[in-house]
């Protein structure tokens, strides 16, 4: 199907005489306009018609651009680009595609300091240095979002603050015959399952040694030092404990969201994206948020930003796309859109939120704030992006990787060599 999928939008480009090696770099239509390909990624909270309104909005503010909308098949818009460039036809503007391989391989623009002036963190995401991708975006990555009623019934009283606690808060639940979390991952989903990961990494490894993986790549250290093995050897025990349902593996992102809506599970470790969709569309029960505790209850905070659009360098006119780029992720109303819609935190001197947020969404900005303010802000693993960022390709393989740590078809050892075995094949 996938495959499919190419070939249509291949045959597409090669009729509209778009493909990347058949144009210059620099090649405005003899009228003065182009026309320009995007790829956006479509989520129960990102529709159609949400891009569609955020692209007229953009294209407003930049005469001369027509965009061409593409969609890709699955929430993997960084495995679909690839396939489109292995095609030849990388798009000429992309929707949070992870820029590493894309960038080394000199296919895609970068963007200047005097570009980058309105971001407030204009160097998030740099490789050797330049900016591929609009850094426009914070997610904190992950948050626990909780279900009120199910704590209230096991007899919770308060959010837990240490990683004993949420032992005890899981034990709780269970004994009421509450399974603890809703984590999934199922299809082409697997990413969704590393969210409790990317919590322990934070707290167990990240907060010590925050540029962990640069050490990585210059072999410092490994995966299978206990730092990182004693961060997977928790989510193993959190199955082993019956505390994570592996059976819920097999659920897409969809399906998880909606099971944690239909209370099959207490707690939701998702990206703070899940905040707005939580307001916008509310259960039976009241939500709440709290960060993923360390083992002291000392504050940490897994955080990306980025996620913005990246310009190909093969663009039939690269100033403009670059242009156009901008004023989608600068555009105040797209960015009230993506907050709205996505629980986006945007990282855009001068932005504020509507001030018609909803509880869940303020409960998540107070984590971030509160972590920007106690200076316990980490990066999120498995979400990197520019230098100290996972091999291209390994998020997706250790994704994969966290379902037989789940299910126990390796320990956390065997996980931790199995990362170590394909960083090596990846940096070969």
């Amino acid at each position: 199907m996938r495959r499919s999928v190419v070939l249509c939008v291949a045959a597409t480009f090669a009729v509209a005489g778009c493909g990347v090696g058949d144009r210059p770099a620099e090649t405005p239509s003899s009228d003065g306009k182009v026309t320009l390909s995007f790829l956006v990624f479509e989520t129960p909270n990102l529709d159609a018609k949400f891009w569609d309104a955020a692209i007229a909005r953009a294209s407003a503010k930049v005469p001369g651009v027509t965009i061409k909308k593409l969609v890709s098949p699955n929430v993997d818009r960084t495995g679909y680009a690839k396939q489109l460039d292995a095609s030849g036809h990388l798009p000429d503007i992309l929707q949070s595609v992870n820029p590493a391989g894309f960038a080394q391989a000199g296919k895609l623009a970068a963007f200047t300091d005097a570009e980058l002036t309105n971001f407030i963190a204009p160097k998030a995401g740099a490789i050797d240095g330049k900016v591929y991708q609009l850094p426009y975006n914070t997610q904190v990555i992950p948050v626990i979002y909780y279900n009120k009623d199910a704590f209230t019934k096991a007899g919770i009283a308060s959010t837990p603050k240490t990683y004993q606690e949420l032992l005890d808060a899981s034990a709780k639940l269970r004994a009421k015959g509450i399974t603890p979390f809703v984590v999934g991952g199922g299809g082409a989903d697997t990413w969704a399952d590393m969210y409790p990961l990317t919590g322990t990494v934070a707290t167990d490894v990240y907060s010590k040694t925050p540029d962990w993986l640069t050490q990585r790549a210059a072999g410092k250290v490994k995966f299978t030092d206990p730092d990182f093995t004693a961060a997977a050897k928790k989510i193993a025990d959190l199955a082993k404990r019956k505390y994570i349902d592996p059976a819920g593996l097999s659920r897409s992102y969809a399906d998880t969201e909606q099971a944690f809506r239909d209370a099959k599970g207490a707690m939701y470790p998702m990206g703070s994206w899940f905040a707005t969709s939580a307001d916008n569309t509310k259960p039976d029960f009241e939500i709440g948020a709290f960060p993923w505790p360390s083992d002291d209850g000392s504050p940490v905070t897994p955080t990306f930003t980025g996620g913005g659009t990246l310009v190909s360098s093969s663009a039939p006119n690269v100033g403009l796309a670059k242009k156009w780029a901008l004023a989608f992720d600068e555009d105040k109303e797209n960015n009230d859109a993506f907050v709205k819609a996505d629980g986006s935190i945007p990282a855009i001197k001068g932005y504020t939120a509507p001030s018609d947020m909803g509880p869940v969404y303020q409960a998540t900005v107070d984590i971030y704030q509160q972590g920007m303010k106690d200076s316990s802000i980490v990066n999120a693993f498995s979400q990197e992006a520019g230098d100290g960022s996972l091999p291209p390709g390994l998020a997706d393989k250790a994704a994969l990787a966290v379902q037989d740590l789940v299910t126990g078809k390796k320990s956390a050892e065997e996980f931790a060599a199995y990362l170590d075995d394909q960083w090596a094949k990846a940096t070969q």
